[in-house]
């Protein structure tokens, strides 16, 4: 391989498109390569004998970017692993994924003729449709996972909850910044998903009936539960059966201080009591995130109550 056998992959994010054939694929041939999304645009000097690779889809300004420095770009690719050229085959798909297809894939395909693109598919099946192409078949390797140690924090409120939840954003994405072990999973609509579209390790889980939900805290897996509670007219009227739910789960719970955690919880005995104050939640996670003696003590207290 030569000194231009550097590639860049232009993503939308991080993806099965890039992770199962791409990354397989540069691996193979032996280069380096480095992962850009949509939204990062590279110096002049970072493109220089620079292969690219699109996966998927093609950004305005990316395309901007290759018709006015071509010359410096030996080679581009363009891979597909759904029938992005043919409209009739994504008709029936939603209208927003219509058009993303059409603005981002569709619409590309004269101006990927027009400078040479190469086309990379994932099955024979797109390899013989698209002959004229000349596609270059690629072959999809599984991922390696390693099972982790990772450790699940939760908050499982309902609507009526959607303040708190706000209140938790920033301190979830603080302690999972500081902790690459920690999860979060969180119960809500669409409003949520968008809330905590931008932290990565989040798991949005949709709302479910009771019986569901009692079927969800008998799975394991679950370490520390929040109960953040803002003192607000509707909230001063809770119970404090987050704690029940929390301790069935097999997780320990941290809960906001005052009248109602404070009937059944006992600040570092059967869980942590804490102010609403985001520092000291915060502080409160990650210690219980590090401390697992401390967490099976206080599970065990917490279990005498239910």
């Amino acid at each position: 391989m030569g000194p231009v056998d550097r590639w860049l992959i232009i993503e939308e994010g991080r993806n099965p498109s890039t992770d199962y054939f791409i990354l397989p694929f540069l691996q193979k041939l032996g280069v380096s390569w480095e992962r850009a999304g949509f939204n990062d645009y590279p110096l002049y000097e970072n493109i220089k004998n620079t292969k690219f690779i699109f996966v998927r889809y093609i950004p305005r300004k990316w395309q901007s970017l290759i018709d006015k420095n071509g010359a410096k770009i030996p080679e581009v690719y363009f891979f597909i692993d759904d029938d992005l050229f043919d409209w009739q085959a994504f008709l029936t798909m939603p209208i927003r994924y219509q058009t993303k297809i059409i603005r981002y894939s569709w619409s590309k395909q004269s101006w990927l003729k027009s400078i040479g693109a190469k086309l990379l598919v994932s099955t024979p099946y797109l390899q013989g449709k698209y002959t004229d192409w000349n596609p270059e078949l690629l072959h999809a390797k599984s991922l390696k996972i390693e099972r982790d140690n990772s450790l699940s924090i939760f908050y499982h409120g309902s609507a009526s909850h959607l303040d708190d939840i706000r209140w938790l954003k920033p301190i979830v994405s603080e302690v999972l910044k500081q902790n690459s072990r920690l999860t979060f999973e969180v119960i809500g609509g669409s409003g949520v998903n968008r809330l905590f579209n931008d932290i990565p390790r989040v798991q949005v889980l949709h709302p479910m009936k009771w019986p569901t939900y009692i079927s969800l805290l008998k799975k394991p897996g679950r370490s520390i539960g929040l109960a953040p509670l803002l003192d607000k007219p509707f909230n001063r009227a809770r119970s404090h059966t987050k704690f029940f739910d929390i301790t069935q789960s097999g997780a320990v719970g941290i809960y906001a201080a005052g009248d109602i955690y404070g009937r059944i919880v006992r600040h570092l005995e059967n869980g942590l009591l804490l102010p609403m104050k985001p520092s000291l939640w915060i502080d409160g996670i990650l210690q219980l995130a590090e401390d697992e003696a401390l967490r099976e003590n206080l599970l065990v207290e917490a279990k005498k109550c239910l």
